[in-house]
C-alpha cells in the first residue's frame, strides 16, 4: 500500500471522523479566511502568562490578587497568572526591570528612582494600592528617641529592600537629619523587632503594619511598648505600593495589562465588601498562618494604608498628579537623582477602569 492513500470508505458511514479531520484541518491552516471561519472561533487554548512578583511573603494585605485569581477573573480576561512570593517592597522592582517578572507589586518610589536612573529598563505603575505613606521608624516605649533629631548618633535596623530604609535619605534631609551621624545595619526581616525590643538596635525601619503585627507575633503590645516615627508626620506625604509591569509587556500587551488591573480592581472591591472571602484565598496559599491575625492584618492595611482623602475624588487606583510631582521631587532631591522623571512616565492611568468602576472609599463590608 502507498505510504499515502485516500480510503474509499464514505464519510458517512466513520461518525466522528469528519470534524476531527476539520478540526485538524482549521488548527494547521489558521483557519479558513474565504469562508468566515476561523480557528479563533474554536475555545481559546492559550492564555497570556503573566508572572507577578508581590512585595512580600503571602499574607491577609495581598488578598485581592489570590481571589482574582480564584474567582476567575484574571482567566476571564484571557490572562494566565502565576503569583510569587516577594522580598521586600523596594526588591520587586528590578526583579522586573530585568525580565524575570512582568508585573509586580512593590513601593513606586524605588521605581522613581530606577526611573530617574534608567527610564528605558523602569516598570511602569499602572494601578496604586498604597495610597498613604507606610513608612516609619519604630522605637520602645522608653526610647530616648522622640523627634527625628535624637536619631544621630544612634543605630537603626532594617532589611535591605525594606522601603522605609530606602527612603531615609530622602527622610533625612526633609527632617534636618544629619545622616552621616546615623549608624544604619541590616538583618533578616524576621529578626528586627527581636533586635529592636533587646536594645541590639536603637530603632527599626518598617512599615507601620508590618511591624505592629511582627511586634504582636512576639507577645508586645505595639499600642503600650513601641512608639512610631511616621515619615508622612515629617513632610513627606509620599505613595507607597503600587502595581506595575515591565515597560516593554505594557508596549507589547496594552489588553493583558488592562484586563490584568480590570481583573484586580474587581477582586479589590470583593476583598473590601467581604474581607473574610479574601482571607480565605490567603489560607489557601499559606494554612499555618493565623486567620484572624491575617484578617485584623488586612483591615488595619485597608484603613491604615489605603485610605487617603483623595480616593473619594479620584478612586482607588487613580494618583493626583500635582502630588506624584512633589513626591518624585523629595525622592529625587533626596537621592540625588539625575533627572526628574514625569509623572506620566511613572504612572500610565491609561489602563485603569472608568473612575465609576473603582472604589470611591476602603471601609471594610462597603458594597
Amino acid at each position: 500500500m502507498p505510504a499515502f492513500q485516500l480510503s474509499s470508505t464514505p464519510f458517512a458511514s466513520r461518525p466522528g471522523r469528519l470534524p476531527r479531520l476539520l478540526a485538524a484541518a482549521l488548527l494547521a491552516a489558521g483557519g479558513f479566511a474565504a469562508g468566515g471561519f476561523a480557528a479563533s472561533a474554536l475555545p481559546a487554548a492559550a492564555q497570556t502568562p503573566v508572572k507577578l512578583v508581590l512585595n512580600w511573603k503571602y499574607e491577609g494585605p495581598q488578598a485581592w490578587f489570590f481571589l482574582a485569581q480564584d474567582r476567575g477573573y484574571f482567566k476571564a480576561e484571557g490572562l494566565d497568572v502565576e503569583i510569587d512570593q516577594g522580598e521586600g517592597s523596594a526588591a520587586s522592582i528590578p526583579k522586573v526591570a530585568a525580565g524575570a517578572y512582568q508585573a509586580g507589586f512593590g513601593d513606586v518610589n524605588a521605581l522613581i528612582d530606577l526611573s530617574a536612573r534608567r527610564p528605558a529598563d523602569a516598570p511602569v505603575a499602572v494601578y496604586m494600592l498604597y495610597n498613604t505613606p507606610p513608612f516609619t521608624l519604630v522605637v520602645k516605649k522608653d526610647s530616648p528617641i522622640r523627634t527625628p533629631a535624637d536619631l544621630e548618633g544612634k543605630t537603626i535596623g532594617g532589611p535591605a529592600n525594606d522601603g522605609a530604609l530606602k527612603l531615609f535619605p530622602a527622610f533625612a534631609r526633609i527632617a534636618k537629619v544629619d545622616a552621616a551621624k546615623v549608624n544604619i545595619t541590616n538583618m533578616a526581616p524576621n529578626l528586627r523587632e527581636q533586635m529592636l525590643s533587646r536594645g541590639q538596635i536603637d530603632a527599626a525601619f518598617g512599615y507601620v503594619t508590618t511591624v505592629s503585627f511582627s511586634a504582636k507575633a512576639m507577645g508586645l503590645d505595639p499600642a503600650k511598648d513601641l512608639r512610631f516615627i511616621r515619615y508622612g508626620d515629617h513632610g513627606m506625604d509620599l505613595y507607597s505600593n503600587t502595581v506595575f509591569f515591565s515597560r516593554s509587556f505594557a508596549k507589547e500587551n496594552p489588553k493583558a495589562v488592562q484586563g490584568f488591573v480590570k481583573a484586580l480592581n474587581r477582586a479589590v472591591k470583593d476583598v473590601i465588601a467581604d474581607p473574610d472571602a479574601g482571607v480565605a484565598a490567603v489560607m489557601k496559599r499559606e494554612p499555618l498562618l493565623k486567620r484572624d491575625v491575617e484578617k485584623e492584618k488586612l483591615l488595619a492595611t485597608l484603613r491604615n494604608d489605603m485610605s487617603h482623602p483623595e480616593v473619594a475624588r479620584i478612586g482607588l487606583g487613580d494618583i493626583d498628579l500635582e502630588r506624584m510631582k512633589r513626591a518624585i521631587a523629595i525622592v529625587a532631591e533626596a537621592n540625588q537623582l539625575p533627572r526628574l522623571p514625569a509623572p506620566e512616565e511613572v504612572f500610565d492611568r491609561g489602563f485603569l477602569p472608568a473612575r465609576a468602576e473603582r472604589p470611591s472609599g476602603t471601609q471594610a463590608g462597603q458594597p
